[in-house]
């Protein structure tokens, strides 16, 4: 176990003697605060928070991170306040504490709330400073590595949220030793056997490929040698997680991923890496497709490496990555690298830093737009991805997206406007589908018109966090809008059978009706009458409760125009169109489904005031409106394309369409088809009847 002395002599090294006596007050703190209480294993409970910073100073970071290592469990496990802390090591210190704290004075119906609230408040502490997540991933990992104490259920859960969010987050800010150490310790506890059993092969392996290893590394350093090129090579191991992971998603089997040698060349500049790739093609041939270039273009994490793949000795494929010294330190420690603290305050972030920052932004982003926090947490899950691909903007800049990505997720990486007035796009000149999915350098244009609103069908495809949230958040406001002017053209209907209109009614009379409902503002309560959660006719009864006025009666049916958008759907059972006779079924949470008179479906409630009501269709109703027909035909050559042409003929739209063979000469025909009412609708079927060979259609209602 690391002791306050040896750590202190490690500090010396890197950081001023006054900063290091800060270090050890910060540890004196906590072992007092912590006095008397021990970990599961039974240690004393300051050793863990000793592991912690010792795991920091490995990093080279700065005395405050160390400072908060020290004291991260004192606001929550002791009792002593932020404030306390604020006048012992500054603010600066006790506001890393608190991003770290957990919520613990909350209480949760699940544990993924917590886990999600927990995750939120800390996405919003490390938006003022990104150390909270580098000390919380500190603290994680020395937890992970005493896992054994806890119980089997415990262990599983704990390794679980390692595995889906904290390996993942040190990944994007570019800290490959410890995601790898989170994924094998994560794979560890989730799958002790079978963790074992490939431990155990990879040993097995190592042993038989040692000669073929030694040759491969001779060759490429006697290539070096001849070239005049200076550099370091060495075997690469391929750690459990990512082979499991790579027997599962690929279906291989254990050999078949053992068979690949890998191997890591480390120069001193930028230009020997290039030199290096010529000379190791030179030496083995290069496999085509193979070769990746994170030089020019990094990850988004900050990595950066020339990457290739070569035919060696005997057909033996050889991974190869060819990187500088500083480029090998960002890989392994990422954004704690060469830390931002360490150099001027007012310098600004660059590289790494700025990447992280900028993940950071949007997450906290994605954090102000999400419903709640699990929304939130899925979002950032899903942003977490590890495979990238690179476009570029019409004017040639490279946007970084996850694998996957659509012109929809590239249009919201652009900006939020962007996204939500986007309405089609052009991949490489070309118009293609929003839903295409974009592949590394293509030059993506987003073509977008004002008024144009969010699509809800987009949440169907696309892949990235903030496209998601913001597609959502749009469609909430949009909802919300829709629903408040629904609600109150549904109350003002109820309120004109009492000769009595909203605008009519005292403000004292409304706050007291808000009040019994519990609400703020008037436009909370129309929401919720639109949306279906509260009766018009009950509220109407309510606002007029003074006049004693008894129900009201229904004042003629409500106008249907076309246009209420999320609010008001159409039912799939019966697919009613303009001129339709039609009522209104109220379903909470849903808004209103206009439904057929005559549909089977509301048949025992059509006449009950609480949940449906009377409609009509609005002479100006707009749109197109789907409609299901039943074509039963002589079977002939070319069917569909008749039906289709004179569909087409009549100004029709087929969205669907359908064969059932009944026998061998007659033939049964579903479409659906878009017109505008019940007079095109006829104009239509009077098409489809010229046909030859048409013995009957039949417009399905149920």
């Amino acid at each position: 176990m690391p002791s306050i002395d040896g750590l202190a002599d490690r500090l010396s090294t890197y950081l001023a003697a006054d900063q290091v006596n800060l270090v050890r007050r910060a540890y004196f703190y906590a072992e007092q605060a912590h006095d008397g209480q021990r970990r599961r294993s039974g240690e004393a409970y300051v050793t863990h928070p000793l592991a912690v910073a010792s795991i920091l100073a490995d990093m080279h970071m700065d005395h405050q991170s160390l400072m908060a290592a020290m004291l991260h469990d004192v606001i929550e496990d002791t009792g002593i306040a932020k404030e306390a802390l604020t006048s012992q090591f500054g603010e600066t210190v006790a506001e890393l504490v608190d991003g770290v704290s957990k919520l613990t004075q909350m209480n949760f119906e699940t544990k993924a709330e917590a886990q999600a609230e927990n995750f939120q408040k800390m996405a919003m502490a490390m938006a003022r400073d990104i150390r909270v997540i580098l000390v919380k991933l500190a603290d994680r990992l020395h937890n992970m590595r005493t896992l054994e104490v806890l119980s089997g259920e415990k262990r599983r859960r704990i390794a679980k949220e390692t595995l889906e969010i904290y390996a993942p987050i040190a990944n994007r800010l570019g800290m490959h030793s410890m995601r790898v150490e989170f994924e094998d310790l994560g794979f560890k506890a989730m799958h002790p056997m079978r963790s074992e059993r490939i431990r155990t092969a990879v040993r097995r392996a190592r042993g038989n490929r040692k000669e073929i290893v030694a040759k491969i590394e001779e060759s490429i350093l006697a290539c070096l040698q001849r070239e005049g090129l200076q550099g370091e090579v060495t075997g690469r191991e391929k750690h459990l997680y990512s082979i499991y992971q790579k027997m599962r998603g690929k279906r291989r089997a254990f050999n078949e991923i053992m068979d690949v040698y890998a191997f890591r060349i480390v120069v001193d500049k930028v230009d020997t890496c290039y030199r290096v790739l010529g000379a190791v093609h030179n030496l083995y041939k290069p496999l085509p497709g193979r070769f990746k270039d994170y030089i020019a273009i990094p990850k988004a994490n900050g990595y950066q490496s020339l990457h290739t793949t070569l035919f060696g000795m005997h057909g033996v494929p050889i991974e190869i990555q060819i990187r500088t010294r500083e480029m090998e330190e960002m890989a392994n420690n990422g954004i704690a690298a060469h830390w931002l603290y360490k150099s001027d305050a007012d310098e600004a972030p660059k590289g790494n830093h700025a990447r992280a920052r900028q993940w950071v932004k949007g997450v906290l982003e994605m954090q102000q737009r999400a419903g709640n926090s699990l929304e939130f947490i899925e979002s950032v899950k899903i942003d977490l991805f590890p495979d990238e691909v690179y476009v570029f903007t019409p004017k040639g800049k490279i946007m970084e997206l996850p694998k996957g990505s659509t012109a929809v997720d590239f249009a919201y990486a652009v900006h939020t406007d962007v996204g939500n007035s986007c309405i089609a796009c052009r991949i490489n000149r070309r118009l293609a589908p929003l839903s295409q999915a974009l592949e590394s350098g293509s030059t993506v244009e987003i073509v977008t018109a004002p008024g144009a609103r969010s699509n809800p069908a987009w949440l169907n495809f696309v892949v990235t966090g903030k496209a998601r949230t913001h597609i959502r958040h749009a469609l909430k406001l949009q909802r919300r809008s829709e629903s408040i002017s629904l609600g109150e053209r549904l109350l003002n209907k109820t309120l004109a059978g009492f000769d009595s209109h909203l605008e009519k009614i005292g403000a004292e009379r409304i706050q007291t009706v808000l009040a019994e409902y519990r609400h703020e503002v008037i436009e909370d309560l129309l929401e919720d009458i639109g949306l279906g959660n509260r009766m018009a006719y009950v509220v109407a009864r309510r606002l007029l409760a003074e006049s004693g006025d008894a129900a009201p009666s229904p004042d003629g049916p409500l106008a249907i125009r076309g246009t209420e958008g999320l609010v008001l759907n159409y039912a799939k059972c019966c697919t009613p169109i303009p001129g339709d006779p039609i009522v209104g079924h109220l379903s909470a949470g849903k808004g209103m489904v206009v439904h057929l008179e005559s549909c089977r479906n509301i048949a025992d409630i059509r006449n009950n005031p609480e949940k449906c009501i009377q409609l009509n269709w609005a002479k100006d109703v707009a749109g197109e409106f789907n409609v299901e027909l039943r074509v039963e035909l002589e079977h002939q050559r070319g069917l569909i394309a008749l039906l289709a042409s004179s569909v087409n003929a009549a100004d029709g739209n087929i969205e669907k369409i359908g064969m059932d063979e009944r026998d061998g000469r007659i033939s049964v025909v579903q479409l659906v088809i878009s017109v505008h009412d019940r007079v095109h609708l006829a104009r239509v079927i009077k098409k489809l009847r010229a046909l030859a060979g048409v013995i009957r259609i039949t417009r399905v209602k149920a």
